[in-house]
């Protein structure tokens, strides 16, 4: 829906993926302590999996439809990998074992950097790709707990921002959409 309200390319950030990740993210992350693995896992996976829904049946009802189903089930799949990714991501950060929480923190700036990657490089929408270039540098720095955490999880979600460019963008998307 805030595809339709953003303006000019900004409309690209509501349909990106590492914002929809932050709903499975945040469904481990609120499960912490109270729940083990496979519960934030399947949790994660009902969030990534609401929004596609959501998303393509708001589309299908309220828009000119969403046409072929191809779409719909590549982004689906999607979800059921993302989704318990990142909920186990959120679960891990609020946890006491400080690798986890760098993986964790990791993954959720991670993925901003590879949606940096592709807007810098593919969509050539610089204003987008320097947000996203931020968020992989603030979440970071904001959600870890030390100094030393702060600066494993900038490191590592540097890393992942590359894995995860070309594993999603140049393997699997390019593969499943061109």
């Amino acid at each position: 829906m805030a595809q339709g309200w953003l303006p000019g390319s900004w409309n690209q950030i509501a349909n990106s993926g590492a914002i929809w990740s932050v709903a499975a993210f945040a469904a481990g992350a609120l499960l912490a302590g109270r729940v083990g693995l496979p519960v934030a896992a399947v949790a994660g996976l009902c969030a990534e999996a609401g929004l596609v829904v959501g998303y393509y049946g708001y589309a299908e009802v309220a828009r000119d439809g969403v046409g072929s189903l191809f779409a719909p089930l590549v982004w689906l799949g999607t979800a059921f990998v993302a989704g318990p990714l990142f909920g186990v991501a959120g679960l891990w950060w609020r946890g006491a074992c400080p690798r986890r929480r760098v993986v964790g923190i990791a993954a959720l700036g991670g993925v901003f950097g590879s949606e940096a990657i592709h807007y810098a490089w593919v969509l050539h929408y610089a204003a987008q790709a320097w947000t996203c270039l931020a968020a992989l540098v603030l979440v970071p720095l904001l959600m870890g707990r030390t100094l030393k955490e702060r600066a494993s999880s900038l490191l590592v979600a540097a890393l992942f921002s590359l894995l995860a460019y070309l594993v999603l963008y140049e393997l699997v998307l390019s593969t499943l959409l061109d």
